[in-house]
């Protein structure tokens, strides 16, 4: 097979490898259109041919990765180790023809840029490590849950990314009414318990939705998100013998499906514990982080850990205080 000319120069090798790197750092330091489309034509154009002013804006730009990367070696490690590891996978996806995974390969990436849309969009400031939270959340739950099939292999992945959902919805609503009870064009200023009151609801509601969303998915496409649970007994008013409001238990012994026998050691409960199971410990990864926010915000806004997962606005405001007396 013939390669290309390039293929054999080291120089161009470096320059390509150097590229895939900034892209893979392109979502934190800046657009995703933008600066993909700027690497790949700064190395593609001869520079002696630009406008002065051009190449000082390009400059600029490259020092700024470079400043960017120096300062925050951990987080762009993780945004580059992802990447290359979610294109790996889709590539393989691609070989295996199985163009579903690619699809969710590709929705990652697109996950993964919205950090840096907030950032740059609404300028609002993400702590790097509710950042790198979200990052290894998504990964998890595409990658591994989805594609890799961990749902199935670890019976409690599942629970496990529910809890942090939980958890990080929690830290979003909380930041929320935070960013609005700081702001001077906001005629707001919430007690800190009521704001912790918010970031649960918040949480739940997300939760609730995304049930309801699992819930379409199965009905209307199909999809089994729903993981079903099987069980060993079925508890029922339509089981007593005698019609009355009592509800009777009878133990599932077998299971004969369109005259098949299905050797399943019980009942499929089709996702009733599962649903049930997913808002319980968003239930608890919710009151867990509004009971930090609310002494958080006791505090002054003095706790270091809790600071870690609340977003701010940019620009230079006081302190974070709650009412006066609080």
């Amino acid at each position: 097979m013939d390669l290309p000319l390039w293929y054999n120069n080291r120089k161009m090798q470096h320059r390509c490898l150097f590229a895939i790197t900034l892209w893979c750092m392109s979502c934190k330091a800046g657009s995703i259109v933008g600066w993909p489309a700027m690497v790949v034509v700064g190395f593609m154009e001869k520079e002696n041919g630009m406008p002065k002013k051009r190449q000082e804006k390009r400059q600029e730009k490259r020092e700024s990765i470079r400043e960017f990367a120096r300062q925050n070696k951990g987080l762009v490690a993780v945004y580059v180790v992802l990447r290359l590891l979610v294109l790996l996978v889709m590539v393989a996806q691609i070989f295996n023809r199985d163009y579903f995974n690619v699809f969710l390969c590709l929705l990652t990436l697109v996950l993964f840029t919205i950090p840096s849309i907030v950032e740059h969009r609404l300028h609002i400031e993400v702590p790097d490590t509710l950042e790198v939270i979200i990052l290894l959340f998504i990964f998890s739950a595409e990658i591994l849950g989805e594609i890799r099939a961990y749902y199935l292999q670890f019976p409690y992945w599942d629970t496990m990314l529910h809890t942090i959902s939980g958890f990080l919805m929690a830290a979003i609503g909380f930041s929320l009414i935070d960013i609005l009870n700081r702001s001077e064009r906001v005629a707001l200023n919430l007690a800190p318990v009521f704001v912790g009151l918010f970031a649960f609801c918040f949480s739940m509601t997300v939760g609730v939705m995304w049930e309801f969303f699992e819930f379409g998915m199965d009905r209307y496409f199909g999809m089994d998100m729903q993981k079903d649970t099987v069980v060993s007994h079925v508890t029922s008013v339509e089981l007593n013998p005698e019609g009355k409001n009592v509800p009777v238990t009878v133990p599932v012994e077998s299971l004969v499906v369109n005259g098949e026998d299905w050797d399943l050691g019980g009942y499929l409960d089709i996702g009733i514990i599962d649903t049930m199971k997913d808002l319980f410990v968003n239930f608890i990864g919710a009151v867990v982080f509004s009971i930090i926010g609310v002494f958080y915000i006791k505090g002054r806004g003095k706790g270091s850990f809790a600071r870690r997962f609340i977003p701010t606005m940019k620009k230079h405001q006081e302190p974070l205080s709650g009412r006066k007396g609080n």
